[in-house]
């Protein structure tokens, strides 16, 4: 059974990205609180949206689905497509970084900004793919990533009590994402980017 990851959970940077957010975090608020500069540290779990980098394949899960699908290839799946993560809407995420800058309340302290409901990555390769109506399927790795987790979704307990709540669900996230990206140029590098993967035995 899976649990939702809690602000207080240890920090254990498990790669250079990770290094630089908790950096930057632990930075910002220790700059914040000896100016006394009200800061915020916002942790955004996994977002998506319109005008989100179609061509890039480093962007995130939808994008580089919605780019696979709109080449007429099928989506890469890692592991078995049963892991979920959570995915926060665009929208959702300008509301909680307007509320941060606006409350008091949020004053140097640090938020996971996300759901709070986990979504299996297949699950959102196959929503996408009956919203573009293409008759693709899913391609299932059954390899695994160096450094991925298993399951990774907010609590939101913390932000939920300075008044933060998301309002876009993921059927409407991803309909609003595909009707924006159906005129939308996408240039599929996902291939490339697993070929460097496998090249630096990044891929079990």
């Amino acid at each position: 059974m899976s649990l939702p990851t809690t602000e207080d959970k240890r920090l254990l940077a498990t790669s250079v990205y990770a290094i630089t957010k908790k950096d930057q975090e632990e930075l910002s608020l220790n700059i914040g609180m000896s100016y006394r500069i009200p800061t915020v540290a916002l942790r955004f779990f996994n977002v998506y949206g319109p005008r989100q980098a179609l061509s890039n394949p480093y962007t995130g899960a939808c994008a580089i689905f919605s780019s696979r699908i709109k080449n007429n290839k099928a989506p890469l799946i890692y592991e078995d497509g049963l892991q979920t993560r959570d995915f926060i809407d665009v929208s959702d995420i300008v509301e909680a970084s307007i509320l941060a800058m606006s409350s008091d309340r949020a004053d140097y302290g640090f938020f996971n900004v996300g759901t709070g409901r986990p979504v299996a990555i297949k699950e959102v390769a196959e929503s996408l793919i009956g919203l573009y109506g293409s008759k693709v399927k899913p391609k299932i790795a059954n390899l695994y990533r160096a450094g991925d987790v298993r399951h990774c979704y907010a609590d939101t307990e913390k932000i939920k009590k300075i008044g933060f709540s998301p309002r876009i669900g993921l059927k409407e996230g991803l309909k609003n994402l595909v009707e924006w990206g159906k005129t939308e140029k996408a240039v599929d590098k996902t291939d490339k980017a697993n070929l460097e993967l496998e090249r630096r035995k990044l891929t079990l």
